[in-house]
């Protein structure tokens, strides 16, 4: 079953942090066991608050890949440009398709 991870923060400096993801996905390109899908939503209503929503093979593979250093310096790296504590939902990914 996949599995979804859903994190809600809020920052003033999102440039760095996509910088951040772009400049980790060419690293970790290829590499198994990682995200296979990232969507970010920006709050239409709450000026600096965005929404990560990522998706993994299995709640495994995203526990295994929370385990790699890269991964936490990473995270390390993206909560320091925010402004408040993110949030972090867990989900089993129950149905998901295009409706086009």
């Amino acid at each position: 079953m996949k599995f979804v991870q859903i994190i809600d923060f809020t920052t003033e400096r999102l440039d760095e942090m996509e910088q951040l993801l772009e400049d980790a996905s060419r690293r970790t390109a290829g590499q198994e066991g990682g995200p296979q899908h990232r969507i970010l939503l920006k709050d239409r209503d709450t000026p600096g608050r965005y929404l990560a929503v990522i998706e993994f093979a299995s709640y495994e593979e995203a526990m295994r890949n929370n385990e790699n250093p890269e991964t936490t310096k990473l995270s390390e790296q993206l909560m320091a440009l925010c402004t408040q504590e993110p949030r972090f939902t867990n989900c089993d990914l129950l149905d998901a398709r295009d409706l086009k």
